[in-house]
């Protein structure tokens, strides 16, 4: 059963944005889906590097507060941290704790969460590289 608690944090991914995170026309040309705490921009989607997979370049915003949900990518994700900070436990990694400036990667399929919520807003400029036609995230 998914609790209030639950849900909040699951509805809240900031890294992949779960739920409606996939490009629509709209959230193509910069309109956000709607998303409890986390805005998110799709600055570019290309084909490659590779047949059968697609590069996505987001802009992802947290407000202060705002836990991120335990997910998984088809593919790698590189980010850097513009502003702010968060907890970013990685299965089979240690728990790092990210502020700006820092970078970090999760392999494919792999799953990880946001860990404790920031005290302040984070910015985060996210590249995925992943599988085309699969979901960008998925719950893990």
């Amino acid at each position: 059963m998914l609790t209030r608690r639950g849900f909040t944090g699951f509805a809240s991914c900031a890294l992949c944005a779960i739920t409606g995170f996939i490009a629509t026309e709209a959230s193509a040309q910069g309109a956000p889906p709607p998303s409890g705490g986390v805005n998110r921009k799709i600055l570019s989607r290309t084909d490659g590097p590779a047949a059968g997979y697609e590069t996505v370049l987001v802009e992802a915003e947290i407000e202060a507060g705002v836990a991120v949900g335990r997910h998984t990518h088809p593919g790698i994700e590189s980010a850097y941290v513009l502003e702010g900070g968060f907890e970013l436990p990685i299965q089979g990694m240690e728990t790092r704790i990210l502020k700006a400036g820092d970078a970090f990667q999760v392999p494919p399929n792999t799953p990880h969460a946001g860990g404790k919520a920031g005290t302040a807003k984070t910015r985060i400029l996210i590249t995925y590289v992943v599988e085309k036609g699969k979901p960008l995230a998925s719950p893990a």
